[in-house]
């Protein structure tokens, strides 16, 4: 059984960028998430063993939510530090981070499924490791005609 817990997030500043993804803690340090994001519609299916971050921006993308999904090794402190939330599910569980965005734990992977519409912003999920990292922006789910 983990020692951690849930963590509500704070608003943190954003930076979109062609280069990559900037995100400000309210400590004022700056991480950066490389790359153009993939577009994907509907949901992103985020690979066993990953750290999985989702990034939810105002609709002035100036502004966002930023939430670590079954993160274990961020001890509370820093993340309420820093103003990252953070959401801990069981295989099977899911919840709704935001309106119109909702994290699924299948297995040991990561679903997260997003109507930006809904959620008034962007929907970025960031899935990275020590071997690399994927970017994907999360788009509404294609309608079949």
């Amino acid at each position: 059984m983990s020692a951690r817990n849930d963590i509500a997030p704070s608003t943190l500043g954003v930076d979109l960028e062609e280069e990559g993804v900037y995100v400000e803690y309210t400590d004022g340090r700056r991480t950066f998430y490389n790359g153009v994001p993939e577009k994907v519609h509907g949901t992103v299916r985020c690979r066993p063993g990953k750290d999985v971050h989702v990034l939810v921006t105002d609709p002035t993308e100036t502004e966002g939510v930023l939430v670590y999904v079954n993160d274990l090794k961020t001890h509370d402190e820093i993340l309420e530090s820093t103003g990252v939330g953070r959401v801990l599910l069981d295989p099977g569980e899911k919840e709704e981070l935001f309106p119109g965005v909702t994290v699924r734990a299948d297995g040991y992977a990561t679903e997260v499924e997003a109507d930006p519409e809904e959620a008034r912003g962007r929907v970025f999920v960031f899935e990275e490791d020590e071997l690399g990292e994927r970017s994907f922006e999360l788009f509404a789910a294609e309608s079949e005609e």
